[in-house]
């Protein structure tokens, strides 16, 4: 496919801040490329101060501070954990301290300035002869870089650097000693949108471009200078000044200041150039870089030096030489998107011949025979390394080329060696795969957009017209009311109501309306009721109501026992069709298959039957609108007195459903035992303290049936236990049971609750540190298993961090440490207040998290801090 068929799609869907990369991933069932994988991300993140410098500090526990040497044994942002020199392994005096307030200087600064050097109290007496040990340090070549100590860079990663504003130059993108010069306009992230100079006041395109920091064409001011390289901009904008002007533009250039940080930055990070052993005239396979879209036949058109070459996309069409210059770009022997001839036929990838190629199929062999050229030997390119950590089927962010102020949704295809084929999401039009290299600059982590504050290009989700809150399943177009009085409002609301269950068609289902003064019943949730659009409509009879009951669904105070509730029973009610259905509760998802009616004469029937069913007011959601009072009169009712009264009818649906099965499914297994007996203690601990006292908040779920968490083991997957929150409310619901007259139920008598079921005792475990249930005859609670760790926490990666919390029953928040980078020593700083505010997390399981984030630390001053 040509370039010139592929058109950038600036109408993108984006969506407004709906989207969530955690919800998109648990709906497609897909995982996220992992962070480190990015090595550009990490690497535009450090500070450049790394363990085993060493530098001077300011000892302020001696008597006219003196200085001394120390030496880095770890970083964190712009902490540093220093240890002075002479300690040696000994870390009992190690301390933090910040970069940007610390008194820092690199070795031999103090000698410099005329400094007093003398160590702290604890070193002088390990080594009396401490000027030795100074004067060996201080001959050390690993002292932190001056720069990095001083001001504008001190504690200052590189992407903070490039600030607005600021200067770079720019390599041209077909000749290696042309270069111009650009100013940053935006950094995002490293992220750079640069405006070449001389192009002020004129539009964005070709005046802009977006480079990652770390791309080879980028320089500090200066570096043409000192290569030796011309100055000149690129060939696309000579005609958009004169001579003279661009002459004027030329000596600003050579007038920018030198700055020494960026100098640095660039002369640190850049990797160097191989030598090439390519000559003109051969051939190769190359993505084109302006539409990477497809492998095609290329030639090596012209040699710079033993680093640069210029390769061009063959064309057989016999385009003039000044149209092929924007299909070649500059290449070096490392560059990516090259290979050798027959390399797509060795890994069973298509070979897109050249425009202007006849023949049905393309052969090298006949190719090169035709062009009388040869192709380029296996030994020109780079042994190819297949290590990394891209699957198919993982997830991302990628920057759509075709226009690159566009970054989007992406999906990993296929993998094949170093290069990945990406499918861009959100786009309206749609775009061949993108082939990409694994190290390429313009492929980023999940959720990094958000990190930096940009727009993120998100998946198209059916368009939903929406008037006043009003979500619409099929769009129709409706005006809004002329008249703003209330009165005409409502007049012509009740209007709509009788005019729209006509509907047009048999298929066709009128408006429901959501009338959230109704009685909400004791699953649902008012409060979320009354957040729902005005009503859902008109449309397709199985979208609309599939649209509603998911809606209802979302609104309950335990989505999965809703959709319990919605289940299809094993004989059909209806006749209908059956959808299916999904629900989230406490990080588990659930599936049930729901039955729809299809015809819209049993609209009215089925919004009243499913309202009965979820034992709430008939009228809460139907074809009729409520305006002010109910006929059903449901203001009336409370839900505890509601459930009262309903308990009766409901307890026979304890346990199993008839027939022994369900098809409710959950997607994550239960995990045995565990909520139970944690149940059980607390239930244990409530009986002592508050038998039956209703504590419960108002517009909480009551007795509602809740002996179904207890008994329905085999219909619904327990929960994990992540919230110990919602598990007391649990408790509190059944002690409001105990004092309601008791009702016929399978259940046992209410006797003590550890002793309702005997359980095999658990082996003891790394992370098994929870109580054991109390037995009926002592309240006796054993201590928790003391914990022993075989490193200091301080030295913890991320991944060692991951690895502890998966081995306790905090494991579903795994992923929030390795999202988050959290290592040993920010471990070692997390308190309540900062896990419920930094990690979004309900009191319930952060405070289970907090208790093993305590037994690390009380680990680590018995084990390590002494």
């Amino acid at each position: 496919m040509s370039q010139e068929t592929i058109e950038s799609d600036g109408d993108c869907a984006q969506d407004v801040a709906d989207f969530s990369w955690d919800d998109y991933l648990e709906e497609t069932e897909a995982v996220a490329v992992p962070h480190h994988a990015f090595k550009h991300v990490d690497q535009g993140l450090q500070t450049g101060l790394t363990p085993g410098m060493k530098l001077e500090v300011c000892v302020r526990s001696e008597a006219n501070s003196p200085y001394w040497v120390a030496t880095i044994i770890t970083t964190c942002g712009q902490l540093l954990l220093l240890r002075y020199e002479g300690y040696q392994d000994d870390r009992r005096a190690d301390f933090w301290c910040d970069i940007m307030t610390a008194d820092l200087h690199p070795l031999g600064w103090s000698r410099q300035h005329s400094k007093t050097m003398r160590p702290p109290e604890g070193v002088r007496e390990k080594h009396p002869e401490w000027e030795a040990l100074l004067e060996k340090a201080l001959a050390e070549e690993c002292s932190a870089p001056a720069s990095l100590l001083e001001m504008p860079q001190r504690g200052r990663d590189p992407v903070e650097l490039l600030t607005a504003g600021c200067y770079v130059e720019l390599q041209d993108s077909v000749d290696p000693a042309l270069v111009w010069a650009a100013e940053v306009e935006e950094n995002v992230g490293g992220r750079l949108k640069l405006r070449l100079l001389g192009t002020e006041g004129l539009p964005d395109t070709p005046a802009t471009l977006w480079l990652f920091y770390l791309h080879p064409r980028l320089h500090p001011p200066g570096w043409a200078k000192e290569q030796g390289c011309t100055l000149r901009p690129p060939s696309e904008l000579l005609g958009l000044r004169t001579e003279v002007e661009w002459e004027e533009v030329r000596q600003r250039i050579s007038d920018l200041p030198e700055d020494e940080a960026l100098t640095a930055e660039f002369a640190k990070d850049q990797p160097a150039i191989a030598d090439h052993c390519f000559k003109e005239g051969m051939k190769l396979e190359a993505v084109d870089p302006a539409a990477p879209i497809s492998i095609r036949p290329a030639t090596v058109t012209k040699v710079f030096s033993e680093r640069y070459f210029l390769v061009t996309m063959d064309d057989l069409c016999g385009i003039e030489e000044s149209e092929a210059a924007g299909r070649s770009f500059l290449c070096h022997r490392d560059s990516p998107g090259i290979f050798p001839a027959q390399w797509s036929l060795k890994n069973g990838l298509p070979l897109s011949p050249p425009p202007g190629f006849h023949g049905s199929d393309f052969d090298w062999a006949d190719y090169l025979k035709q062009c009388e050229a040869e192709a380029a030997p296996q030994h020109c390119f780079p042994i190819e390394q297949c290590e990394h950590s891209f699957k198919e089927a993982m997830k991302l962010e990628a920057v759509n080329p075709l226009s690159p102020e566009n970054i989007h949704v992406a999906t990993v295809t296929r993998v094949k060696g170093q290069y990945v084929w990406l499918s861009l999401e959100g786009l309206k039009q749609p775009m061949p795969e993108l082939i990409v290299h694994v190290d390429s600059l313009d492929i980023f982590p999940v959720s990094w957009c958000e990190t930096n504050g940009y727009p993120l290009v998100y998946p198209i989700k059916p368009s939903v017209e929406k008037e006043r809150k009003i979500a619409v399943v099929q769009p129709e177009k409706q005006t809004p009311p002329k008249s703003s009085s209330p009165d005409a409002v409502k007049q012509q609301i009740a209007n709509q109501s009788e005019t729209g269950g006509q509907g047009n068609g048999k298929y066709c289902c009128p408006k429901i309306y959501f009338n959230h003064r109704c009685f909400s019943g004791p699953y649902l949730n008012k409060g979320r009721i009354s957040e729902l659009p005005q009503f859902i409509g008109p449309g397709n009879c199985v979208l609309v109501l599939k649209e509603v009951l998911t809606l209802l669904i979302n609104s309950a105070y335990k989505p999965s026992r809703v959709l319990r509730e919605l289940q299809l029973d094993q004989e059909s009610r209806w006749q209908g069709h059956g959808e299916t259905l999904k629900a989230k509760y406490k990080g588990k998802s659930y599936r049930a298959t729901v039955e729809i009616v299809r015809t819209s004469d049993r609209v009215a029937d089925f919004c009243r039957k499913t309202c009965i069913k979820l034992e709430c007011c008939p009228n809460l959601f139907g074809p009729r609108m409520v305006l002010e009072h109910c006929s059903e009169n449901c203001s009336v009712l409370t839900k505890t007195k509601y459930t009262y009264y309903c308990g009766k009818k409901k307890s026979k649906r304890v346990g199993r459903p008839p027939g022994g099965h369900t098809n409710l499914e959950s997607g994550v297994k239960r995990r045995g035992r565990r909520r139970k007996r944690r149940k059980q203690l607390f239930v244990h601990k409530k009986r002592r303290s508050s038998a039956s006292v209703d504590n419960t908040p108002a517009g909480s779920p009551q007795g509602s049936g809740e002996e179904e968490d207890l008994d329905e083991d085999d219909s619904l997957s327990e929960d994990t236990g992540s919230e110990m929150q919602d598990d007391l409310q649990d408790d509190s619901e059944q002690s409001v049971g105990k004092s309601q007259p008791a009702t016929p139920s399978p259940s046992p008598p209410p006797t003590p609750r550890p002793s309702r079921r005997r359980r095999k005792p658990r082996s003891p475990s790394f992370s098994d540190d929870e109580n054991h249930p109390p037995s009926p005859k002592t309240s006796k609670v054993e201590p928790p298993q003391k914990l022993c760790l075989d490193t200091s926490p301080l030295e913890w990666s991320v991944s060692d961090v991951v690895r502890f919390i998966r081995t306790t029953d905090c494991a579903p928040l795994a992923r929030i440490f390795m999202d988050q980078e959290i290592d040993g020593q920010a471990l070692l700083l997390l308190n309540l207040p900062t896990v419920q505010e930094c990690m979004d997390l309900k009191l319930g399981p952060a405070i289970k998290l907090c208790h093993h984030i305590e037994r690390v630390k009380l680990a680590f001053y018995q084990q390590f801090a002494t």
